[in-house]
């Protein structure tokens, strides 16, 4: 059984030395924190068994110690993966179809927009865009023959100001 109350205790007793533990380890401020709360996770999940332990402290070192060796070895192998493929290439700068069509997506509501990703980037049907957004069929039609309207008056307007 957990004890929250020696829990908090154990944590306010220890979470600033193993804080600085951890930092010491990784070099890496938010990855240490990332490091300390997952170990303090794993921490209150064995509470019952741990709050008899003579030094539960050591054991947040040692689960500490070896989750920051796991995050080394990750790296060492995107390291690796990196040498032999070299980084990624430059990423293109969007064309100036897409600037205008983010834009006008923007003026859409937040309905119109997911509907008209969802019909026109996965190719959903509108019975499944009902599902998914758990709302009648005639609604999606709605939010998808408004939408659609609402994007041509946006970038007719958008095509004749580029003119």
């Amino acid at each position: 059984m957990r004890d929250g109350e020696s829990f908090d205790e154990f944590y306010r007793g220890t979470s600033r030395r193993l804080m600085h533990y951890a930092y010491a380890l990784t070099g890496d401020l938010g990855e240490a924190q990332d490091l300390v709360q997952e170990v303090y996770v794993r921490a209150w999940q064995r509470w019952g068994r741990l709050s008899r332990y003579d030094s539960a402290d050591s054991w947040l070192r040692l689960v500490l110690a070896r989750l920051a060796t796991d995050r080394w070895r990750r790296i060492g192998g995107l390291r690796t993966a990196l040498t032999r493929s070299g980084p990624p290439g430059p990423v293109a700068a969007p064309g100036d179809e897409t600037v205008v069509l983010v834009a006008a997506m923007r003026r859409l509501s937040e309905q119109q927009r997911r509907a008209l990703a969802l019909h026109y980037l996965y190719d959903l049907s509108i019975d499944d865009i009902a599902a998914e957004t758990a709302v009648p069929t005639g609604t999606v039609k709605s939010w998808l023959s408004r939408g659609r309207a609402a994007l041509a008056e946006v970038l007719s307007g958008e095509a004749s100001e580029v003119k």
